[in-house]
């Protein structure tokens, strides 16, 4: 481990380190909008474009749904009626990969597809995307149980743990209010997710994101907590709206180091470093850490994994020799990471590369392992209005998505790609084949003769009007690298839409991905090709 002594990262000592220009990006989801409600919030908030304390209230669900055995026993119903179908594939998965790209609509994975062969100098149309080339496909319902239309943590919930949930919660079901902590807390409340059952049948676990390593998405793999934005113990004074404290809520980044299935991750990477380090620390990265009880919860997660290294730029995750390590945690950035587009090439690694150096990590496991990597900025591009980059954030997770492919056995790891929740982005109107896809639709005007962009957006902060409403010519604007493409309705940030995303999916027992199912079901599935968890499995089948 001597050779490794530079890598690892005196947490109790940080000083400042400039690592070069920071280009951090607001958080983009506000909790007003999410949870229902009044738009005023605390001045501590103002940070997020959407105030999170939007989102859940005023909405509710369904009161049988508010069990997990509801959405327990729908799913193996899902499962036992795709195993009346003949079973050509006998294979048991070894290993599991999940890729998720969050806001990855199948309106996103189109124009991406475009985007990449235009890239190639080709008309684009005809181009595909790795996972594209997957032998099986679905479609996944991503309502949660209290909103039409869903944000990243009761999707997070579903795919990861097998229950819908509400909106902004993660780890429990529905039954817990918004912001009730003790409820949070209550055992019988909580769920467990697969990465839980992985744990418990000897398998490795990890997750790679871009965002960070506390964010939505990755979170539903080991938090249990009634409000996503509780990152720190900060945030729970933050967002708590006087009705929590640390006391009563353990945040998420404390989750995720002390507590199960989190503190036993083989690797954890991605950005949000200041979720972890007291703000009487400057991070690598020249930001003050975010936490207010003075723990360092990276030098504690140091403590208990001795022979485990941090890394916190490209050079060190690349160098990182998995064979002579226990455990990683890379954290790339103060917030989440940068687009790759902006992201400095020496310091960031890409989602490919992060991708491969997690499968090295938990492959070390004759057990097997379940991983799961998420392209978390395509959402953010969709969110911006910004195609430009949520369609190369898309072509970077299907590299990594490729990555994964050429470094596992297709015999013994079942990959599935899929998604959240969508975007309302459209392709719009009748342009000819190897039309820009990221410009002007050439073939089609409005009433007034304006030609109008191939790729449009619900919502949004532009719509490009003159002094009389009419539609401004975009000839001159559409196509710089920031340019925010046309909404028709006037809001401060993109919003999700409530349409099912695709499920690509190979590898053994792919074929039970087909279909159209409720999100939920998708860890079940997983589960039951991997061998673990109480449901329903292929090991349940002795002669197979």
């Amino acid at each position: 481990m001597k050779s490794y002594v530079g890598m690892i990262l005196v947490l109790s000592a940080l000083v400042a380190t400039s690592l070069g220009a920071s280009i951090d990006m607001p958080e983009i989801h506000n909790q007003n909008q999410l949870v229902g409600g009044s738009v005023s919030a605390v001045k501590a908030r103002d940070g997020n474009i959407i105030d999170p304390n939007a989102m859940a209230k005023g909405k509710s669900g369904p009161e049988e749904e508010k069990t997990a055995q509801f959405w327990y026993d729908l799913a193996h119903e899902e499962i036992a009626k795709r195993l009346e179908l003949p079973q050509l594939d006998k294979r048991r998965a070894k290993n599991v990969i999940l890729f998720l790209g969050d806001g990855m609509s199948l309106s996103t994975v189109a124009a991406a597809r475009i985007h990449k062969g235009q890239l190639k100098g080709n008309p684009g149309e005809e181009d595909s995307l790795s996972f594209e080339k997957f032998p099986y496909t679905g479609l996944s319902r991503t309502y949660c149980s209290n909103a039409q239309v869903p944000d990243s943590a009761c999707t997070a919930t579903a795919y990861l743990c097998g229950v819908k949930t509400n909106i902004v919660a993660l780890g429990i079901t529905a039954a817990v209010n918004f912001n009730n902590c003790s409820g949070s807390e209550d055992p019988a409340n909580r769920l467990e997710s697969i990465a839980s059952w992985s744990q418990a049948a000897g398998k490795a676990t990890g997750f790679v994101t871009t965002t960070t390593l506390t964010h939505a998405s990755p979170s539903g793999s080991y938090a249990k907590t009634t409000n996503r934005f509780f990152e720190s113990d900060t945030d729970i004074v933050t967002y708590g709206e006087g009705e929590n404290d640390p006391a009563t809520c353990t945040d998420i980044a404390t989750q995720l180091i002390t507590q199960s299935p989190g503190k036993n991750f083989d690797v954890m990477l991605g950005g949000g470093i200041g979720k972890f380090l007291p703000n009487t620390i400057t991070d690598p990265f020249n930001k003050k850490g975010e936490r207010s009880d003075g723990v360092n919860l990276l030098s504690r997660w140091q403590g208990l994994h001795p022979g485990g290294v941090l890394a916190y730029n490209r050079d060190q995750l690349l160098s990182v020799n998995a064979s002579r390590i226990t455990n990683l945690i890379g954290t790339f950035r103060s917030g989440v990471m940068n687009y790759h587009k902006k992201a400095d090439a020496k310091e960031e690694p890409t989602l490919a590369e992060m991708t491969r150096k997690a499968i090295e990590v938990v492959s070390k496991n004759e057990e097997g392992y379940f991983l799961f990597v998420e392209g978390g900025l395509i959402d953010y591009g969709n969110h911006y209005n910004s195609p430009t980059y949520s369609l190369d954030e898309t072509l970077q997770f299907e590299q990594a998505v490729q990555e994964a492919l050429g470094i596992t056995d297709p015999e013994e790891t079942l990959i599935v790609v899929t998604s959240d929740h969508a975007h309302p982005l459209t392709i719009a109107g009748y342009p000819g084949r190897g039309t820009p896809i990221l410009g002007l639709n050439q073939n089609d005007a409005d009433v007034n003769g304006i030609k109008y962009a191939t790729l449009n957006y619900a919502v949004g902060t532009e719509q490009y009007l003159d002094e009389h409403g009419q539609r401004i010519d975009l000839s001159d604007k559409i196509g710089a690298e920031d340019f925010t493409h046309p909404s028709y309705i006037h809001g401060n940030i993109g919003v999700h839409a409530g349409e099912d995303v695709g499920i690509f999916a190979t590898g053994p027992q792919s074929h039970l991905f087909s279909g159209m199912m409720q999100q939920s079901t998708i860890p079940h599935i997983l589960a039951y090709a991997l061998c673990v968890g109480d449901g329903p499995t292929i090991c349940d089948n002795d002669e197979d």
